[in-house]
Formats: C-alpha cells, structure tokens, sequence
C-alpha cells in the first residue's frame, strides 16, 4: 500500500508519501480500505516530537493518523463476518496508522456510517464531532445566551455556530480574515467578524446594544481570547478547551479575574456517561450529522500532500475539518 510515513521528528517536509508493507488484522481486528484520514492540530505537535495530550510514538519510522473512514475489506480472526464490505469510520485511539490506503483496528471501534453521509463527513464526525459535543454539554446555550465563538470558521467551531443557532442562542463568530468571517455568515452566525481587524471588539458591541455575551467557547486563547472575554455580563463563563493562538507545546489556558473560566479537558468526554462515554459522543455526533442537525466543513487534501495539509493547518490557511483522500 501507500501511506505517509514520518522518519524522523521535525518540520512538515519530513512526512513522506511512500510504498510500505500492508498491515495485517489481528484477532478480532479488521482493515479497512480507507477513503478518508482526519488531520488534527495535535498531529502537527507529535510529527514535531513534542508531548501533547497523546503520547508521540515511541518508535520511528510511523503513519501518522487517528481517524478513518472507509470500507472494511479484511477481517481478523474472531472479528464479526458481517462487518466484512461495511462502511465504516473509527477513531483509533492513541495507535496511529491513519495516512494510509490501508488501516487496522480493532471490530469493536467501528461505527456502520449512516447511509447520507459520505466518508469524509463521518471522519470529521468522529474526531472532531464529538469533541464538540463533549463541550457543548457545558456550555448552557438556549433562547437568551449571546455565544461569542473564535475560530468559528475551524472544524470545531463550524460546528459549534450551527448548535448555538439551533438552541436558539445569538452568535458570535470570529474568524482570521473576512473570507473566513464570510464563511461564517453563511454557516448561521448573527454576526461574523474578522479578528485580524482591531476594531472588531467595537463591533460586536454596537451589534449587541444593551445586550452582552453570556459565554465565550474558546479553543485559541492569546489577544483574541482577552478580547472575547471583556465582551462577557458579569456572571459570563469562558469555557476553554484549547489555545492554539499560544502554542500547543507551551501555551497556556487564559484566566481572567472575575470572570468564571472552566478549561475543559477529559472531563467533557467523561461527562457523557454510559460504559465507554467516548463511543457515545462519536454516536451522537454521527446521528446529528445523519439528521442534518450539524454539517461539518471538510478541507479535503490527497493522501499524498500530508505535508501540505500540515503547513496548512500550521499557518491557520484551513476551513473546518482537514481530510486526506488516497
């Protein structure tokens, strides 16, 4: 098969599209023929050697990726014959091997995708769909909030704008730079605005009158964070579940005074409850797209230029979820 393979930690040019050895399935495994392979900004940290909330690989060369989509054309021993033509999309944990034609996991990660989604929206779906979810179940939207959202135009943030809107919350987007705050606009947003402009804190104001935020959802943090947040009523929450405005390697939650600042991490997937609550955010995350309640934004690359899908998503040059397509 061809997969992207990384040899040695370190830029962007060191993930390298090549011929390697097909995986095989072991007991109660199966491989599937993959159409699509989510990138994460996590993926970036790790190809860089850095530690993140995974851990990097402890050996190299590796394949990179921990979502897939596709068709299920092998099967291990033990795992279900039926499963054998499906398709199908599965996170596959901490183990990586998702840039590839070809992955192996285990029967019991998969999830059957629902029959009006195609491979590249259930990958979304699953990674980063149900992170979504997983901070949505904190964040208190209905008729009457006012949800200031930065990076609204990202896969997360996408999203996010279109469950707020759907509770009946007034929106907020911010976006870096007005095709993306246009982008934003048609996504739902009441009002979308361009951070890279100054002013735009100006803005939301005279857009909201007498009103004022009642949560900011912040995955960036830095200068629009601080921003965001001196929009909030006295009382307001800034939900934190990420800040890739600082870094992934060494940045840090913004905490303000006075205002409530809860920084979501595994406790939003343990929030769901039920005997694996990660599986059950990826169930709801796919039946709210199968319904047609969120739509994710899809980015899509071939398979063949990882390497520019992760300068991309460095540079903050992406709209939603990135994908690799073989």
């Amino acid at each position: 098969m061809h997969a992207v393979r990384l040899h040695a930690f370190g830029p962007a040019e060191n993930l390298t599209f090549e011929r390697t050895a097909d995986p095989e399935p072991g007991p109660g495994q199966v491989r599937i023929a993959v159409a699509a392979a989510g990138v994460h900004l996590l993926d970036t940290a790790l190809r860089e050697g850095m530690r993140g909330p995974a851990p990097r690989p402890a050996e190299l060369p590796t394949i990179p990726g921990r979502e897939v989509a596709g068709v299920v054309e092998s099967l291990g021993a033990g795992a279900p014959a039926g499963l054998l033509g499906r398709r199908v999309v599965a996170h596959l944990g901490f183990a990586p091997g998702g840039y590839a034609e070809l992955a192996v996991t285990d029967a019991a990660r998969l999830h059957e995708i629902p029959e009006n989604l195609d491979f590249a929206a259930a990958v979304a779906m699953i990674g980063t769909g149900r992170t979504a979810l997983g901070i949505l179940q904190f964040a208190e939207l209905g008729p009457g909030a006012v949800a200031v959202i930065p990076a609204a135009a990202g896969g997360i943030g996408t999203l996010l704008v279109q469950y707020a809107k759907h509770a009946g919350a007034t929106v907020i987007g911010l976006a870096g730079g007005p095709e993306k705050a246009a982008l934003v606009r048609a996504n739902g947003a009441d009002l979308a605005v361009d951070y890279r402009d100054g002013a735009w804190p100006e803005r939301v104001r005279a857009h909201l009158g007498d009103r004022a935020a009642t949560v900011v959802l912040d995955g960036v943090g830095g200068d629009v964070a601080r921003a965001a947040v001196g929009l909030l009523a006295p009382g307001g929450r800034h939900l934190v579940f990420g800040w890739s405005a600082e870094g992934v390697r060494d940045g840090g939650p913004l905490l303000v005074d006075g205002v409530s600042t809860q920084v979501l991490g595994p406790v939003m997937f343990e929030k769901a409850g039920g005997p694996d609550p990660l599986r059950t955010l990826e169930e709801r995350a796919l039946a709210e797209a199968a319904a047609g309640r969120l739509t994710p934004a899809v980015q899509r690359f071939p398979l063949a230029r990882a390497a520019d899908a992760h300068r991309a998503l460095e540079s903050r040059r992406t709209v939603g979820k990135v994908v690799l397509e073989p």
